[in-house]
């Protein structure tokens, strides 16, 4: 009998298509991993509201990483203790008041489910409106009273290397970035310490499954410490080149089936 493990997966570039469904290849593929006494735990830098959808569709069960870890907690458990862990609020302000005015087309603030624009979210931002409690648009500096769950900034071209030279510099103590490959310029802003990684610690101690047992999938920046975490960590063939050195295997595409195609062919998990 197989030992039991924990499957993380990661959505966009990796279970999803580029149009953001999930082929039915890979519906099946996760289905019988459960049936074979396997977990499945859904690990994205999206917001729940943004992931609640493929949770359902694919039944799971258990607790979901959210933000990259900046936000842990069971959808259908309220007894799973949730964790939190916002980006402090004077380094957030003092990171607006840095970038807002001259190198950014726009800055996206997220307290979990409540939206902060710091210009109109029109064309490529309306996706972050979708099923919000709450949307607010204005001068972050003056406006932002909360500690936000993420900050998003939509950088210049030009000024993309300075401001995450910045941020790594500056205040490297108190905060990580990311850069996103689509949309080119999205420079992602967390807490320091925040990870998907650090989000699988605790989905992985709540299953009773050793980190040597977890399967991480992922294409992007985002998921550099996840992979380099798990027992055996899975690149797209569509990923980034840094997370294919880093991999332990790669598979084939978000396009071609590539989390069944692995299950199936190079773990054996499924038949």
């Amino acid at each position: 009998m197989q030992q039991r493990h924990l499957i993380a997966i990661d959505l966009d570039g990796t279970l999803l298509r580029d149009d953001k469904t999930i082929s039915q290849r890979n519906i099946d593929a996760i289905g019988q991993a459960r049936e074979n006494g396997h977990e499945v735990v859904i690990a994205t830098g999206r917001p729940f509201r943004h992931a609640k959808l493929y949770y359902e569709q694919l039944g799971l069960t258990t607790p979901i990483v959210n933000f990259n870890g900046g936000l842990v907690h069971h959808p259908l458990d309220p007894s799973f203790e949730a964790t939190h862990n916002p980006i402090p609020l004077k380094t957030v302000q003092t990171i607006l008041e840095s970038v807002a005015d001259t190198k950014t087309q726009n800055i996206v603030c997220e307290v979990t489910d409540h939206v902060y624009f710091h210009k109109d979210p029109v064309g490529i931002y309306e996706f972050y409106t979708d099923r919000a409690l709450s949307v607010t648009t204005g001068d972050l500096r003056k406006l932002l009273q909360t500690e936000p769950t993420s900050l998003l900034i939509h950088a210049k071209g030009e000024h993309v290397k300075e401001i995450r030279k910045e941020l790594s510099g500056v205040h490297a103590e108190t905060v990580l970035n990311r850069q996103w490959v689509k949309p080119e310029y999205m420079v992602e802003v967390m807490r320091k310490g925040t990870s998907k990684a650090e989000g699988l610690k605790r989905v992985s101690a709540h299953l009773g499954i050793p980190r040597e047992r977890i399967i991480a999938f992922g294409d992007e920046e985002n998921d550099l410490e996840m992979l380099d975490y798990v027992g055996h960590g899975v690149a797209m063939d569509n990923a980034i080149p840094a997370l294919k050195q880093l991999a332990s295997g790669i598979t084939k595409s978000n396009e071609d089936d590539g989390i069944a195609y692995y299950l199936k062919n190079v773990l054996g998990i499924i038949r």
